[in-house]
């Protein structure tokens, strides 16, 4: 066995990369958007629907919340593909 097999067996453990189905449209996705969200839903459209009504205050949050849902999203990408490199050898693959 070559020294890069031993380093692979050691740090992989016999696991690929791109081993199952990783990416986005899975089971979990329709629980976060569908269900967990669904109040963040409901005080949005009550912004721009309820009495008095603040357009202004409304387009506010909603800008801080598509800005930190933003931040969250493009995090948690990059610790994805790093922990891939790191512990599988290559970056995730939805293939």
């Amino acid at each position: 066995m070559a020294l890069a097999d031993t380093v692979a067996t050691v740090l992989y453990h016999g696991y690929e990369g791109t081993e199952g189905f990783t990416g986005f449209p899975n089971e979990g996705t329709v629980i976060i958007f569908g269900v967990v969200l669904l109040p963040i839903y409901v005080m949005i459209v009550a912004w721009f629907t309820g009495t008095p009504r603040a357009t202004k205050t409304g387009l506010l949050g909603v800008t801080y919340l598509v800005g930190i849902a933003t931040a969250m999203w493009v995090s948690m990408l990059i610790l994805t593909v790093l922990i891939g490199i790191i512990f599988y050898g290559q970056a995730p693959s939805i293939s």
